[in-house]
């Protein structure tokens, strides 16, 4: 099994994470996204699908809430330098 490493972006002012499942390199591709509903989970997250139904993302707004500091903190930041 290989395992890919983590990649997470985080964008302070719009309060939005994104956690890449696939490796960037690899050329997955976004066919499919998912809405998970907002009340049942308290805020937005979609789920981003290959064109195989393979999870390759996960976008989550209102991000401070429902992600560990340290993973915001650790992610790459892209609003900076804005």
């Amino acid at each position: 099994m290989n395992v890919v490493d983590l990649r997470v972006t985080y964008d302070r002012r719009a309060n939005a994470a994104y956690l890449y499942l696939a490796h960037s390199g690899v050329g997955a591709r976004v066919a499919h996204t998912y809405p998970c509903d907002p009340i049942d989970v308290g805020g937005m997250i979609n789920l981003d699908f290959d064109q195989d139904g393979c999870l390759v993302g996960v976008e989550v707004l209102d991000a401070r809430s429902k992600l560990p500091r340290q993973l915001l903190d650790a992610a790459e930041r892209l609003d900076l330098g804005e």
